[in-house]
């Protein structure tokens, strides 16, 4: 009976596991997905340049408080460092800064969907363990609020 509880004590555990990191990663996805529809919703481009901008430093935010962390491992750090590369180049993009040509205000919307594929692509080819990716959630949803 021992074996059949701890067999199944495992089992619902890495069940869980699996259901926080696909919870989370849907969570950062629907992050970038939401500003999108903000952007589109938006008729002014400075405010369409402002959605996105802000999106961006939010989420960038997040991953630098994840990443003092202690408890990360190096792998995840190399990863946070990756995905904090990939926005700050959307957002260089954006503004049109470190050699980048400024995104044109009439392709705001385009490139709000660019984002959004490109956010999940870098979320499926960085590897973060379901720890950081939990957190990044969490703290994405703390700075929303605050």
């Amino acid at each position: 009976m021992k074996v059949r509880t701890v067999f199944g004590a495992i089992v619902m555990m890495f069940l869980l596991v699996q259901m926080g990191y696909a919870g989370s990663a849907e969570r950062i996805q629907q992050y970038f997905n939401e500003a999108a529809v903000k952007v589109k919703a938006t008729a002014d481009p400075v405010q369409k340049r402002s959605i996105l901008s802000t999106s961006l430093q939010t989420m960038s935010k997040a991953l630098d408080q994840v990443q003092n962390l202690p408890m990360l491992s190096q792998d995840d750090r190399g990863g946070m460092m990756r995905f904090k590369a990939a926005l700050q180049e959307k957002q260089d993009e954006l503004l049109g800064s470190n050699g980048f040509e400024r995104v044109p205000d009439a392709q705001l919307n385009a490139f709000a969907n660019y984002v959004v594929q490109d956010m999940e692509q870098a979320s499926k080819v960085v590897t973060f363990s379901t720890l950081s990716l939990v957190l990044i959630a969490v703290i994405v949803v703390l700075l929303l609020v605050v």
